[in-house]
């Protein structure tokens, strides 16, 4: 650790050197940026460090401030190949890469983020509306966020991520009857707004129904229940 740490401070010193030394924009812009990320690597590894000697110093310690937190809130898009679930976590691509565990099966998925800012991260999600092809299936982590990459055995789409949400969605769809007639569904509709409705809905009801028969009188429209 202490070696690339030396390496990744010699390499921003060379570069900072070249960087007053050029001349054409376009080599200044390049070697920038080049700095740049030469100074988000040896963040990273600095960081890495200073944990790695919290935990030589006192790992009691560690292991006692370390508590686990479900992680309830994500995201989830889908390509032709893949379904993608964004995890959002602040510093992440800050500790070590192996601190970030996903686990596939065909149907399900998993994901543990140990030691990210004292507290270990956990999401679990089984019933996948498809399966999975596990073995090609995988994590990139991003600047504040996990990517897990859900390898499809099949090109279908998805319409949600799991069994039990594409249950929730048949159950509340309303049952329609296409042979009914539609002024039927109006009638019953405002029958049981009458029955459950308070006196002001009731008077607004029966004025409607009184002008409807009047029109019915003159052959404009009805309105029966």
């Amino acid at each position: 650790m202490d070696e690339q740490i030396k390496q990744l401070e010699a390499d921003l010193q060379e570069l900072g050197s070249l960087a007053e030394k050029a001349e054409r924009k376009r080599v200044q812009e390049l070697l920038k940026q080049e700095q740049k990320q030469v100074e988000k690597e040896l963040s990273v590894k600095k960081q890495q460090k200073e944990q790695q000697a919290r935990r030589e110093a006192d790992p009691a310690a560690v292991s006692k401030a370390t508590y686990t937190v479900k992680i309830t809130n994500y995201a989830w898009d889908q390509s032709e190949k893949f379904v993608k679930i964004y995890l959002t976590l602040k510093d992440v691509h800050k500790i070590p890469s192996e601190n970030v565990e996903v686990n596939f099966t065909d149907g399900s998925l998993s994901v543990l983020v140990k030691e990210l800012n004292g507290k270990n991260h956990n999401l679990a999600i089984s019933n996948l509306l498809h399966p999975i092809n596990q073995n090609d299936s995988c994590k990139k982590i991003k600047t504040d966020m996990v990517l897990v990459m859900c390898k499809k055995q099949t090109s279908n789409n998805w319409d949600c991520l799991t069994k039990v949400e594409k249950q929730s969605k048949e159950k509340a769809k309303p049952n329609v009857d296409e042979s009914a007639d539609p002024g039927d569904g109006l009638m019953n509709m405002l029958k049981k707004i009458y029955s459950e409705g308070d006196d002001e809905i009731k008077r607004t009801i029966n004025k409607a129904w009184s002008e409807s028969q009047e029109k019915k009188t003159r052959g404009e429209g009805t309105m029966d229940f």
